[in-house]
């Protein structure tokens, strides 16, 4: 890259669609249907108002924060995406570098395009795996183990996706993985995604491959099967928030799968503060979906989150230079974080309290 580097997150997604071929753009980018709550989850942080304080004395900022009893230099994990390889060779290798070089954690999905054993061996910085429970429990419980064996400290229980949502894009393209790249993890023992005559042939590996009928009887079941902490991802329901923390999840994390499932669903952001409240402090809270500004971070905070995810912006940064643009894209948001916390006043994390929200 030149000295032009993007000033900011929508400018490397500007780039990343340049770079990116159509399938991988569309696959990356879209949402359910008519991508409703796609443009929400963005919207709804452009709506909320920060009532700033000032005269703190706030130069200094000390961002960081605990999760699960570890300690990271600043509220943001990298979310599970699958097929980082569609958008450069060195995938997720790449973006386990670039989070390690920010104190960030990755979350590796299930359908990552490398093995979660490869993405581990990239990098020593702390990671979690994102989990799928496939209808065959025995290929669960494996990669379970694998996870375990690798090093992953926490386990994220997608538990939006009984089946996938009906993304027309991918539809059109007859979404399908190029050869030469594959759901590593899972490639040697289920078939391929491969282009269905009907439509997208992830969608049709979903409904062939993915359990669709969990309850919480199988979150016990996972628990039962490892020592690591389980978080649940993809809830909006503040009862849902209740009963994870009652069958002993040590974190929810509020989304609704970046507006991929259900459209029309609630903006993942405005569903917090009722989730927050629903855990009361007994398990970690984190949010994601939407968070392009440092000032998303605040709000997303100053709303009860314990830490926030960024997804798609990862995959920009990938797209257009690789591990470094992961890297200048991860730097440019904790910049603008920074930034955020000393106009509002605040020295720490415990600073970003609702009172800072008109």
């Amino acid at each position: 890259m030149d000295e032009a580097r993007p000033l900011n997150l929508y400018e490397y997604e500007a780039l990343a669609r340049e770079r990116l071929s159509a399938m991988a753009w569309d696959y990356y980018s879209s949402g359910a249907l008519d991508e409703i709550t796609l443009r929400a989850n963005r919207e709804a942080f452009d709506r909320i108002e920060l009532r700033f304080r000032v005269l703190r004395g706030a130069r200094e900022r000390d961002t960081s924060t605990t999760l699960l009893g570890r300690r990271h230099a600043w509220p943001l994990l990298v979310a599970p995406m699958a097929f980082a390889r569609l958008a450069h060779p060195d995938g997720e290798r790449a973006v386990a570098r670039a989070g390690a070089a920010n104190g960030v954690t990755m979350t590796l999905s299930t359908l990552s395009t490398t093995t979660l054993e490869d993405v581990a061996a990239a990098s020593d910085h702390p990671r979690w795996f994102q989990l799928y429970v496939f209808r065959d429990r025995d290929l669960t419980a494996e990669l379970v183990r694998r996870a375990e064996a690798a090093g992953y400290e926490a386990l994220v229980l997608t538990v939006d996706a009984p089946e996938l949502g009906r993304r027309e894009r991918d539809a059109r393209n007859r979404f399908a993985l190029p050869p030469g790249l594959e759901a590593a993890n899972i490639a040697a023992h289920l078939p391929p995604v491969t282009t269905d005559v009907g439509g997208s042939g992830l969608a049709r590996f979903f409904a062939t491959q993915i359990d669709p009928t969990l309850t919480w009887a199988d979150v016990d079941w996972l628990r039962s099967l490892t020592r690591l902490p389980v978080l649940v991802k993809g809830v909006v329901h503040q009862e849902d928030a209740r009963l994870a923390v009652e069958h002993g999840c040590a974190g929810v994390i509020v989304s609704n799968h970046g507006g991929r499932q259900l459209d029309t669903s609630i903006a993942a952001v405005r569903a917090l503060p009722a989730v927050a409240g629903a855990v009361e402090g007994r398990a970690a809270v984190l949010l994601d979906g939407g968070i392009r500004r440092g000032t998303d971070v605040v709000k997303a905070l100053a709303l009860g989150a314990d830490a926030v995810l960024l997804g798609r912006p990862v995959l920009w940064g990938l797209a257009v230079e690789g591990e470094a643009g992961v890297d200048h894209v991860l730097r440019l948001l904790r910049s603008e974080f920074e930034h955020a916390m000393l106009l509002c006043g605040a020295a720490t994390r415990g600073d970003l309290t609702a009172d800072l929200l008109a």
